[in-house]
């Protein structure tokens, strides 16, 4: 489990972590590409049985597919081309996020907000699909109040044992909670400090990325105790017990008493904790890849200028993690491939 560390090793670490400013690893970690794109993509997941999924957001008149699956390197609509017609509201529209659970299921996450323009009466809706027939099994919605017109569900993760959804808003800072058997969600930490942006821009590659982006990156801990989250914008770590946050009785001042910063962290989008208990995480400043370890010590892994934009994570079941790049921060001009790395982190 991750605990508070000492602030002076912690600036250490910290500045250990943006120090490297040229383009080699600050690790001899193996790092490849596994797949590259013209279009932006955000979101991977990797099945148990390798199988890679990403998604495409509506942030723009050219996203010709929300979600694919990469086949022999290229990126094939999945399930199928009907379901990403994206004049169709029955189909996906504005898709953020991907993943597999480890019950591998996948679920794929709708803003239903496409080009920011405001979330559609219908809502965003969490759906689930089987990998064994490429069907979707679920779909769940949410209602008025717990979506807010400008909301923008950015990330979930599922926590298979008590069949919970936890999910950000970054449109809208606050953590949705969902209930995957009964259905039914609440709306927490509404504009909680915790939730909210700390900052108005970051400064990537140089340019001024000028944006206030609330809740985004989030992590469920191995033993499923822990929620952890940060603003896109912002440099802080959070945790919560999951218990307080499942707990109805307690009211929203009562489940913020437990609400703890756990450190101060480079600015990241994405977040995922892999087998190991190691919290992975972007340097969006930087370039760069970095980990907590299970001791709580930030760890740096690879500074790379090919890293323009660490979006999301996800880990096969070997261990090796995923991550995409987005180049949020670039204009469209200054834009390379959007990729896919995998860092070997298995033996």
């Amino acid at each position: 489990m991750i605990k508070k560390v000492n602030q002076s090793i912690l600036l250490a670490l910290l500045m250990a972590f943006g120090a490297c400013q040229n383009s080699k690893p600050i690790q001899e970690q193996k790092f490849e590409l596994v797949a590259s794109s013209d279009l932006q993509w955000t979101g991977v997941a990797v099945s148990q049985e390798g199988r890679i999924f990403v998604n495409y957001p509506k942030w723009s008149d050219n996203v010709l597919i929300s979600v694919a699956e990469i086949v022999d390197g290229k990126a094939i609509a999945y399930p199928d081309k009907e379901w990403n017609k994206s004049d169709n509201p029955e189909v996906f529209t504005a898709v953020q996020s991907v993943v597999v659970d480890k019950k591998n299921r996948l679920w794929i996450l709708d803003t239903k907000n496409p080009l920011f323009a405001g979330v559609l009466e219908s809502g965003p809706v969490l759906y689930q699909f089987n990998l064994k027939n490429n069907q979707k099994e679920k779909a769940y919605t949410f209602p008025q109040g717990v979506f807010m017109a400008n909301s923008y569900f950015n990330d979930v993760r599922i926590d298979t044992h008590k069949e919970i959804a936890y999910l950000t808003d970054s449109g809208n800072g606050a953590i949705i909670v969902l209930n995957l058997q009964s259905g039914e969600s609440r709306r927490l930490l509404d504009n909680h400090y915790s939730t909210e942006s700390e900052v108005d821009s970051l400064i990537c590659d140089g340019h001024q990325w000028k944006n206030s982006v609330h809740s985004d990156g989030i992590a469920l801990s191995t033993d499923r105790n822990y929620l952890f989250y940060t603003a896109l914008t912002g440099h802080s770590l959070y945790q919560i017990p999951t218990a307080d946050l499942l707990n109805e009785t307690l009211s929203e001042e009562q489940i913020t008493v437990n609400v703890n910063k756990v450190m101060t962290i480079p600015a990241t989008d994405g977040m995922l904790f892999d087998k190991q208990g190691n919290l992975w995480l972007g340097g969006l400043e930087n370039n760069s890849i970095g980990k907590i370890d299970s001791k709580g010590k930030l760890v740096p892994v690879i500074q790379d200028s090919k890293i323009r934009w660490a979006d999301s994570f996800a880990e096969d079941k070997d261990g090796n993690i995923y991550f995409t790049t987005s180049q949020i921060h670039l204009p469209e001009n200054l834009r390379q491939s959007y990729d896919i790395f995998r860092i070997k982190t298995a033996q």
